[in-house]
């Protein structure tokens, strides 16, 4: 073979790679960074839990180039819809309410709310009625402060930005309890900054507040990247990479029932 015929196949075959990485999909996924153990950013800026190795194992399962954008929770749906972002992987909840501006994956994982107090609360846990009178705090556009809204009789609701204001506001004794996914809570108060408090109870979820588990949003009508990441949550778990990141994290199997 002539070493002219060598090069243009070599370059042939260097073109070929390089346009199958270009057409590699881009996908902008929105996380806030704010969510241990579903997903945190440390104070070197590194993007850690289980929102996050998710993300990676779907984007390696699709063989998509994919992007972290850091965006504040309130500001999420917002940036979704305004092409800011392709998606979100931020333990998103599939609700009626957020299907009228938005569309999903299915669900990557389910878990109920919680409700924590300080250590030495007097509440013993039976019923939310305990609850009654005294200030909550939750985190703000939640479906977790909606159902303290709806579901919790005659309290003072107080909303915050992110998890950690409400957990110092807790702390603080400024509110008598907060309201939250029970894993969230329940990994805080195992933790040392959460030696104060203790998870008091599990609710029983809503479905229409706390809608069918947490999936990942794309931009209203995006349904081909919502059946693409809805197939590789499905092979992902029947292939074994999504027990090996639940088991990094917990105890249990998140993903809940099927």
């Amino acid at each position: 073979m002539k070493l002219t015929t060598k090069l243009a196949i070599a370059a042939s075959a260097a073109l070929l790679a390089c346009a199958s990485a270009s057409a590699a999909e881009k996908i902008r996924i929105g996380i806030d960074g704010a969510y241990p153990p579903f997903n945190q950013l440390s104070a070197g800026g590194e993007l850690t839990g289980f929102d996050v190795d998710i993300s990676n194992a779907l984007c390696d399962e699709m063989k998509a180039d994919c992007e972290f954008v850091i965006q504040d929770w309130d500001g999420m749906i917002p940036a979704l819809i305004s092409g800011k972002i392709d998606a979100v992987v931020a333990s998103m909840s599939i609700t009626p309410e957020r299907l009228k501006k938005i569309d999903f994956s299915k669900k990557y994982y389910n878990t109920p709310p919680g409700v924590a107090v300080l250590k030495d609360s007097e509440l013993e846990g039976k019923s939310v009625e305990e609850l009654k009178g005294m200030v909550v705090g939750a985190q703000v556009s939640s479906t977790h402060a909606d159902y303290a809204e709806q579901k919790i009789p005659d309290i003072d609701l107080k909303l915050y930005p992110t998890p950690d204001e409400y957990k110092m506001e807790l702390e603080a004794g400024r509110v008598d309890a907060v309201i939250d996914d029970s894993v969230v809570l329940s990994e805080w108060v195992k933790s040392e900054e959460g030696a104060c408090c203790k998870l008091l109870m599990q609710l029983t979820p809503d479905p229409k507040i706390n809608g069918e588990g947490a999936g990942i949003a794309v931009k209203k009508g995006n349904t081909e990247l919502a059946d693409k990441l809805s197939d590789a949550i499905a092979v992902i778990r029947k292939n074994g990479k999504y027990k090996e990141i639940n088991d990094k994290y917990f105890d249990f199997d998140v993903y809940g029932g099927e």
